[in-house]
């Protein structure tokens, strides 16, 4: 086995944001050096990795020079140049989760496709190349509404995703390649994190529920364990590693799906990184995400994935109406609550709905840690001093 641990060897990262600020802690654990890549001077990493460089994840150059610098390369954001890696790819580096992947997940009409291809249940979908074709098939009555609307390319937290219900909402789409997927009745939006190595070793998270913000259409709360009916979530639970094993996928892959009103799964989307419904990981598991990430990519034996306690995550963003420098009120008083962990992620200025960190609450009965959840949410406030 190659020594990654106090040596010289180098981990590149493409992206610099919370999560490669939450991989960092545990590259740190194991003294690997780890080099990081992202656009922003000030991004979450740069002052903690042993080597940031300043360059676009979107440049072929840039990601091509970086990917020549380290031993092997790895993500922390799925909007990157595909053909840099490529190249690199075939000039000998080893990168995962390996460029074929990200070029099908980097695009949601190739990732419907795939599902579909490989039988993989999903929502129903039509793929538009841009707004007036779109228009066109509404005028047609081709499609109706409501139907949901995403944008193909470059979607995250939330944007990049509509519900469309009247003729306004159609003509206030910005005119990009996208999809419309019928909108699904559904009781729970369900998560399963994968991780698999190259020699095909495979483990799979407890299956978590998401609770969504109405508006910002992000996610509020993770629940661990999803409180739902043991048959379904191993249902979901088998859905995920399919969906890993037609990719052939090396890393961490978390799959989002709906449990459909008659109990059905359907996979909606997926994330070849650690994501957001892993974050209670950090607290409530024998083995976290961003651990479970590094093992998977250097090819060594992966980790536990059983919690230790059931753990609920709050998301911590930007309240409306704030930005600027931001200041995070009353997070005294969510310190002094047992099994409460907060994760601030280092961005300085807030605006309204960013991601600016989260709260871990761990506690052996599942329904009183909601409860503190609820109580953490309406306490802390993301806000700025300028407002």
């Amino acid at each position: 086995m190659k020594n990654y641990f106090s040596s010289d060897f180098k981990l590149g990262v493409l992206g610099g944001g919370q999560l490669g600020r939450m991989l960092l802690a545990e590259t740190q654990k194991l003294d690997i050096y780890t080099s990081i890549l992202d656009s922003n001077k000030n991004a979450p990493c740069a002052a903690i990795c042993n080597k940031f460089i300043v360059g676009d994840l979107l440049d072929f150059d840039a990601v091509y020079s970086f990917g020549k610098t380290v031993d092997l390369l790895t993500i922390e954001i799925e909007n990157v140049n595909i053909d840099a890696l490529d190249k690199l790819e075939e000039e000998g580096l080893t990168i995962f989760p390996k460029p074929k992947d990200l070029r099908i997940i980097q695009s949601k009409a190739r990732q419907k496709n795939f599902y579909v291809d490989h039988q993989i249940p999903t929502a129903e979908f039509s793929h538009y190349a841009y707004l007036e074709e779109l228009k066109h098939s509404y005028e047609n009555n081709i499609v109706n509404f409501p139907f949901v609307w995403k944008a193909a390319r470059f979607g995250y937290d939330g944007t990049g995703v509509k519900i469309v219900r009247t003729i306004e909402d159609l003509e206030n789409l910005p005119n990009v390649e996208c999809i419309t997927e019928k909108l699904i009745p559904f009781k729970n939006e369900l998560a399963v994190i994968v991780a698999r190595n190259a020699d095909g070793e495979v483990k799979t998270y407890p299956v978590v529920e998401m609770e969504f913000h109405p508006e910002a259409n992000q996610v509020e709360y993770v629940i661990c364990p999803a409180r739902i009916d043991f048959k379904v979530a191993e249902k979901a639970r088998e859905l995920a590693l399919k969906v890993v094993k037609e990719l052939d996928f090396v890393g961490l892959l978390a799959v989002e799906m709906f449990q459909t009103i008659d109990d059905k799964i359907l996979v909606n989307e997926v994330a070849p990184r650690a994501h957001n419904s892993g974050h209670y990981s950090i607290e409530a598991s024998y083995t976290n995400q961003f651990e479970q990430h590094i093992r998977s990519i250097l090819n060594l034996p992966l980790g536990n994935t059983d919690s230790k306690v059931a753990g609920i995550m709050v998301n911590l963003v930007g309240e409306e109406g704030f930005s600027g420098d931001v200041i995070y009120q009353n997070i005294e008083e969510i310190l002094s609550i047992d099994g409460v962990t907060p994760h601030i992620y280092g961005k300085k200025e807030t605006r309204p709905f960013r991601k600016m960190g989260h709260v871990t609450i761990v506690n052996s009965d599942i329904d009183k840690a909601r409860e503190i959840a609820q109580k953490v949410k309406e306490t802390i406030r993301v806000i700025s001093k300028n407002n």
